[in-house]
């Protein structure tokens, strides 16, 4: 297999981080014992990132801009990233230089010393707010639990593989889908290190609320049938409830007699059964939807252009 690397780096309006991001990719990459491409995915920046990349002096690498037709989101960025790629080797990297680029031979050695597939970077520490480790840890707990054991407690962000899991990932592009566990359930031989993750200097995280529920969603759906197994448990759970609390009011009034007809009651059960079946019916209405999006075969990306940076 070549020695040829892919540093697949999404981004998306990193305008005061990327010329830093350039600097210290020049003076990693000099004098390596591998072939770096760095591919910068942009994913529907709406300030003058690009322009900004461009100005910037490549001197130690190849490096391409990949420039979507509109913002898709990260994951979608980095399948992106790799369809375009034809290196031995892969790594995703974020644009905010929180995970050092030591990383990058860190993981080369391990690769080749454990002759593993994919090469997994997990966090000892993270910079994060307290929220923001309590959502982690609290995703990381559910993957573990209903989708694969081997999901790091502390998650991860930065993950190394062979031109063999490009290949099956880029035969295999699923919307709506969290790429890292894509990776992480292929079965294929796993090795792993640990890292420090390091405070964001500059620029401000795209990471939003929204984005980790989505990932939170299609990490459950895409990956596991967990949420619909609730369905029928809730479902039958309240069925047998039901039925011991018909016989049980049917008792009290054939022996005590002593129940009296009222609408507080009445309204609970009738706001508890809908409530339950709106949820039902919302965690149903997540798979028919995947289902009818998968169905159209609608692409996951569309690129716009690919610029060369070296000419």
């Amino acid at each position: 297999m070549n020695n040829t690397i892919s540093i697949i780096i999404p981004f998306l309006n990193e305008s005061e981080s990327l010329p830093k991001l350039v600097e210290e990719l020049n003076g990693f990459f000099a004098n390596k014992p591998y072939k770096p491409v760095v591919i910068f995915v942009d994913d529907g920046s709406t300030d003058n990132s690009v322009s900004i990349l461009q100005q910037q002096s490549f001197y130690s690498f190849l490096g391409k801009i990949i420039v979507l037709s509109k913002n898709y989101g990260a994951h979608a960025a980095m399948r992106a990233g790799m369809k375009v790629s034809d290196s031995g080797y892969c790594m995703f990297l974020p644009a905010d230089l929180q995970d050092p680029l030591i990383l990058i031979d860190q993981c080369f050695q391990k690769i080749k010393e454990s002759r593993a597939d994919i090469v997994f970077a997990y966090r000892r520490n993270s910079k994060n707010s307290f929220f923001e480790k309590l959502f982690t840890r609290f995703y990381a707990s559910l993957m573990i639990k209903y989708v694969s054991p081997k999901y790091p407690a502390k998650g991860f962000d930065v993950v190394f593989f062979n031109k063999k899991i490009t290949d099956n990932l880029n035969a295999n592009i699923e919307s709506n889908s969290s790429v890292f566990i894509q990776i992480l359930t292929t079965g294929y031989k796993q090795a792993n290190i640990y890292y420090d993750k390091i405070a964001r200097n500059m620029g401000r995280s795209k990471w939003t609320l929204s984005k980790k529920i989505k990932l939170f969603i299609d990490s459950f759906v895409a990956f596991s049938f967990v949420p619909i197994r609730f369905v029928s448990l809730i479902g039958i759970i309240f069925f047998l409830f039901g039925i011991l609390w018909t016989i049980y009011i049917v008792w009290r009034k054939l022996v005590l007699n002593d129940l009296n007809a009222g609408w507080p009651a009445l309204t609970s059960i009738l706001l508890l059964g809908f409530g339950i079946t709106n949820i039902a019916l919302g965690i149903i209405a997540e798979y028919v939807w995947r289902t009818l999006d998968a169905s159209r075969k609608r692409p996951v990306f569309v690129i716009d252009e690919i610029i060369e940076l070296n000419n």
